[in-house]
């Protein structure tokens, strides 16, 4: 589980996984468009025959684009083609020395846009059960990215939404067929990996910034989801 502050659009061109968006899981096949607004919580598996690209539009990305997180399954040939040129364009641009290659692979970046918003008209409602357990994990999603820091557990949580804890974990589940506390729990390892990668905060104040009450707590809760602990995840990298 982790969120982006600029929004992010995926393609799959081959293999097979899931993807869990703002706390619900579906599956992904190849050509699928994935496009997730900055902020939302999200995770996906990559097995080793999944390959595809990952566009970042940049915090000052077009406001076109969705507000909502949306799950394209183009099946049109030249659909997936106008698509494929458009990436392909981008890139080659990407790569490029020539005089004004940033400035043209941005445009074909607002080209990439404008394909995204008509495939998210095209697609309406189609498929999308926004039933009461769908809302609630939502909401559950965005309330952990703005606390996941301050040691809120997931009772907490579940008090500021108006449910119980009960209630809230019984939705996670048969939307994504996780807990709550599990959900939780990933967010704040994939943050306590990414500071430990990326920083050289030591790792009780990695510990404490994610709320994690003693070094100790914090040690066993990272051990438990990736196998090792803290210091060695640092000295492995």
């Amino acid at each position: 589980m982790r969120s982006l502050e600029e929004p992010c659009f995926l393609w799959f061109t081959k293999g097979q996984g899931r993807i869990t968006i703002a706390g619900q899981t579906r599956g992904y096949t190849a050509h699928n468009g994935i496009f997730i607004p900055k902020g939302v919580m999200h995770g996906f598996e990559v097995g080793a025959q999944v390959f595809g690209t990952a566009v970042f539009f940049g915090q000052d990305a077009s406001t076109h684009l969705p507000l909502s997180p949306i799950h394209l399954r183009i099946r049109e040939v030249l659909t997936q083609q106008e698509l494929n040129t458009t990436l392909d364009a981008i890139q080659r641009e990407l790569d490029s020395d020539q005089s004004g290659n940033l400035r043209a692979a941005r445009a074909y970046i607002d080209l990439l846009s404008v394909w995204i918003e008509r495939q998210a008209l095209k697609l309406g409602d189609e498929g999308v059960k926004n039933d009461a357990s769908r809302r609630l994990v939502a909401r559950f999603t965005a309330l952990m990215e703005q606390k996941f820091r301050s040691g809120a557990g997931v009772g907490d949580l579940a008090g500021e939404l108006g449910v119980t804890a009960t209630h809230l974990t019984r939705c996670c589940r048969l939307t994504s067929g996780r807990s709550a506390i599990d959900l939780l729990q990933d967010r704040r390892i994939f943050e306590a990996r990414k500071l430990l990668a990326e920083t050289k905060m030591p790792v009780n104040v990695i510990g404490s910034s994610l709320g994690f009450t003693s070094a100790a707590y914090f040690t066993r809760a990272f051990q438990n989801r990736t196998g090792t602990s803290p210091r060695a995840f640092r000295n492995s990298l």
